[in-house]
């Protein structure tokens, strides 16, 4: 029996997916899901083989939910834009299915899905990646702390830094750690405001007051809240263009 969470917070939506799946004894649907944050809570909880995701939600949309989850489930997008609908494509999700969702494209997508769960293909080629999914520059980022989902605004970011496969977050009172690359998280950002000034720190630039000499050759950031950032050759470069200096 195959387990399945529906997240969407259209109700019609949800009760469309669930007569679909009811011709399909070996499926079982063990959760719902009005928003990211409780799709996030019943795919934590039930563990499901398959999610159908709808991508565009409230407090926090389908690819920034799927940013929290590790391993990541088999998704099925379901959107009513076609913009996302081939973001979905390109993440690699299993399939995406346009709103209204039609029986046949429907099982259709079921096929693919089970087809995939029954070959030998290497599950890591079918991993969604949630990067480049975005047109323009995001104003926030959503981070796991423990049970808890929070949204950092762009504006409460001290300053970013790399570490191994996460990165470290800190705010003015608080430091978070989200499994992610500094590379992902500085295209995400606005290149205006934020500045990769070393391989393993981005910063705002408005939260610079001073450049200083680091040891030979070497300088460093001085941050508002006294922190100490060391800037690269290639760093400083971006800090004059973007700053005109």
């Amino acid at each position: 029996m195959y387990k399945v969470v529906i997240i969407d917070d259209e109700p019609l939506a949800r009760q469309l997916i669930r007569t679909l799946l009811a011709t399909y004894e070996q499926i079982e649907i063990v959760g719902e899901g009005t928003d990211g944050f409780e799709g996030f809570k019943e795919i934590q909880k039930q563990q499901p083989d398959l999610v159908f995701l709808d991508v565009q939600m409230p407090r926090i949309n389908g690819f920034e939910m799927l940013e929290l989850l590790d391993p990541l489930p088999s998704v099925i997008f379901t959107t009513a834009f076609d913009e996302y609908a081939m973001k979905a494509f390109e993440a690699n999700a299993i399939d995406y299915l346009l709103k209204p969702i039609t029986k046949e494209r429907f099982d259709k997508a079921l096929q693919k899905w089970f087809a995939f769960t029954s070959s030998t293909e290497d599950i890591s080629k079918q991993t969604i990646i949630t990067e480049n999914v975005y047109e323009g520059y995001r104003n926030r980022i959503v981070v796991k702390d423990n049970s808890r989902i929070l949204i950092i605004q762009d504006h409460e970011i001290e300053y970013i830094e790399a570490s191994d496969d996460y990165v470290k977050i800190y705010t003015k009172t608080e430091k978070f750690l989200k499994k992610s690359t500094l590379s992902f998280i500085e295209q995400s950002l606005n290149p205006q405001q934020f500045i990769r000034v070393h391989r393993s720190y981005l910063i705002p630039v408005n939260r610079i007051v001073k450049l200083e000499p680091y040891e030979k050759d070497s300088i460093v950031a001085i941050l508002q809240n006294g922190s100490k950032v060391p800037v690269s050759k290639s760093g400083l470069a971006k800090l004059k263009e973007t700053l005109g200096w």
